[in-house]
């Protein structure tokens, strides 16, 4: 039984070969790989290793982190990437009011709607980060609040993205079961990742139990939020299996009809990926 590893960044590993062996073994048939880089100027490795290996797809965006780096010579390459047809989505983008120095909320937004409008252009999903204040740091929080990321996640997908009719991914899914039926009602699928996992995370444990299954992805965000027992690990796409697992036992259903019904999400969204396992 094959699955899908929706979101991981595979341009950070040393031993690629190896990484993309070990997922092959488990049973991690396709990876997203997310083109986001570095920064815009490294924004290309994702969709050069999608070139070059026949099961890895590739997105390209600016991350929030790096709005202040959305040009309009970077939007132009951003534009190029997303033309290529292994290319199948815009992200990671989205909003970022965690670290202290991240770019200021008007930069931030304006990178996310520049980038939307790309995704527009090319008829091609999105795929969104979007990380709270809540527990930043003091200083972090006094830049950041009262405004809150998911309130102007939303409000801005609203006007920007749902009139033009397209999907999206909310990747590694932490919000609540209010946030998470609105990102449903407005077209995006919930994507888990490995916190799932986690004891302190019983919200998100709340959604993955009752979000419906027509809609629901497995990612491991890999090298990042590796999921229980390896917590603290560096993660690889092979732990996909670890999260659907989790997700299996949580919805009392099996293993694998999680596999069966995520990779079919994955293809519904992405119909240029059919075909690969």
């Amino acid at each position: 039984m094959h699955i899908i590893d929706s979101h991981c960044h595979l341009d950070d590993y040393e031993d690629l070969p190896g990484v993309i062996a070990r997922a092959e073994e488990a049973g991690v048939g396709t990876m997203l790989a997310i083109g986001i880089g570095d920064g815009p100027d490294t924004m290309h490795r994702a969709l050069e290793l999608a070139r070059q290996y026949p099961r890895i797809f590739a997105t390209a965006g600016i991350h929030p982190q790096e709005a202040h780096q959305a040009t309009e010579d970077n939007l132009a390459r951003l534009r190029m990437l997303v033309a290529d047809q292994r290319c199948i989505a815009v992200g990671e983008i989205g909003l970022d009011y965690y670290h202290l120095n991240n770019p200021d909320i008007s930069i931030q937004q304006a990178a996310f709607v520049a980038q939307m409008a790309i995704a527009a252009e090319a008829r091609k999903p999105i795929t969104i980060h979007c990380r709270t204040s809540e527990l930043a740091i003091p200083a972090a929080k006094q830049k950041y609040e009262p405004a809150d990321a998911w309130e102007d996640l939303l409000a801005l997908i609203a006007e920007h993205w749902t009139p033009t009719g397209l999907p999206g991914i909310m990747h590694c899914f932490s919000g609540n079961e209010d946030q998470a039926a609105r990102s449903l009602a407005a077209g995006f699928y919930l994507s888990f990742a490995g916190n799932v996992t986690y004891p302190k995370s019983t919200t998100i444990q709340a959604v993955a139990r009752t979000a419906p299954l027509d809609r629901i992805l497995v990612e491991t965000d890999a090298p990042f939020l590796s999921p229980i027992p390896h917590r603290g690990e560096q993660n690889e796409p092979a732990r996909t299996a670890i999260t659907a697992r989790f997700l299996a036992e949580l919805r009392a259903i099996s293993y694998q009809e999680v596999a069966a019904q995520t990779t079919a999400n994955f293809h519904g969204l992405f119909p240029s990926t059919r075909g690969t396992a």
